[in-house]
């Protein structure tokens, strides 16, 4: 089933499925492309940079916003495959609490095949935007805890 030490959201473990159910690099390569044509447009605005990833070969910019106490990501890449795993991981994490997000480890690439499919500066690339959401929800959880406090 999964490698991955918690459970994975329900969103996220679909995700996970549907790439299993790709038997070559190609088919994976379609999936995310697939995802990439999925993913909301970004407003230009938004693409500053404190939004950039760092440590990505392509250009990457995240955004998050806390509604209900739930994140919200939006983001954006030049590169399709990059763009569509910005889409995988939006799609996967959107409406998850900070505690959830923070709660997911990356590993969960390797049950969709990816990880063997991908460059490793791509691989890399999945991994800075993973991080980067996962310290925004951060954010938003050390925020939650200082209001708190006050």
């Amino acid at each position: 089933m999964s490698s991955t030490s918690t459970p994975l959201p329900d969103s996220l473990a679909r995700i996970v499925e549907r790439f299993q159910r790709r038997t070559n690099p190609k088919q994976r390569y379609e999936q995310l492309l697939w995802y990439a044509k999925r993913l909301k447009e970004m407003p230009e605005d938004d693409k500053t940079p404190e939004n950039k990833v760092p440590g990505c070969v392509s250009q990457v910019f995240i955004t998050a916003n806390l509604e209900d106490d739930k994140v919200v990501y939006q983001g954006d890449s030049d590169a399709q495959l990059v763009k569509g795993l910005v889409a995988l991981l939006i799609e996967g994490l959107n409406g998850l609490t900070p505690d959830e997000i923070l709660q997911i480890s990356p590993d969960f690439i390797q049950d969709t095949g990816l990880n063997v499919s991908l460059t490793p500066s791509r691989a890399n690339g999945f991994y800075n935007i993973f991080q980067t959401m996962k310290k925004k929800a951060l954010g938003f959880k050390l925020g939650a805890s200082s209001q708190a406090l006050s």
